[in-house]
């Protein structure tokens, strides 16, 4: 199973691979998921505390249908969505590319390429609220990529040790990504 692992593992692309074709007037959908964890309370760096529970924290680079470009490592849970952006180099990556980036809250203040909704939007003009009603219309299909991610039973809470689970999201997307068509 292991040998299997690694194997799907290593077909998955890296993150410059994924963005190979993507350009000026693209645009991705950047989000971030707590994949649950069987960890005990002594793995302090491993409990989010915005999700009161252990896992790892793992970002996505979509399409805007919602097909995943990319899956990140994985990061323990409590490290923020924008922080694990930087760390695996997604912001520099789409500002060097000039990709427009959707994303949510926790990315404000990465970079001119991403967009994120309007704080306090109910105490602005209207047009903030549209904006925000027109972001969330047009990230809402890359939500689909963790929806498809989470539907493996294995990622609804992994029992594995947390340096296996990075190698596993990356084994799955592999599979969800492969073209059986002969």
């Amino acid at each position: 199973m292991d040998e299997a692992l690694e194997v799907l593992a290593s077909w998955a692309p890296g993150l410059h691979e994924a963005l190979t074709g993507l350009g000026e007037g693209d645009h991705v959908i950047v989000d971030g998921t707590l994949i649950p964890t069987d960890r005990v309370r002594a793995d302090q760096p491993y409990y989010s505390q915005k999700h009161k529970k252990h896992g790892m924290n793992v970002q996505v680079i979509a399409r805007p249908d919602g097909t995943p470009l990319w899956f990140s490592r994985a990061t323990p849970g409590r490290t923020h969505d924008l922080t694990a952006a930087r760390a695996h180099g997604i912001v520099q990556a789409c500002l060097t590319r000039q990709i427009l980036v959707l994303a949510d809250r926790a990315y404000q203040g990465a970079g001119a390429t991403f967009r994120t909704p309007y704080y306090h939007h109910r105490e602005q003009p209207e047009h903030y609220q549209q904006f925000n009603r027109d972001h969330a219309r047009l990230r809402a299909p890359g939500e689909r990529a963790f929806a498809r991610l989470k539907s493996w039973r294995i990622m609804r809470r992994a029992r594995s040790s947390t340096r296996r689970i990075s190698r596993t999201v990356q084994a799955i997307h592999t599979l969800m990504t492969c073209d059986y068509s002969g």
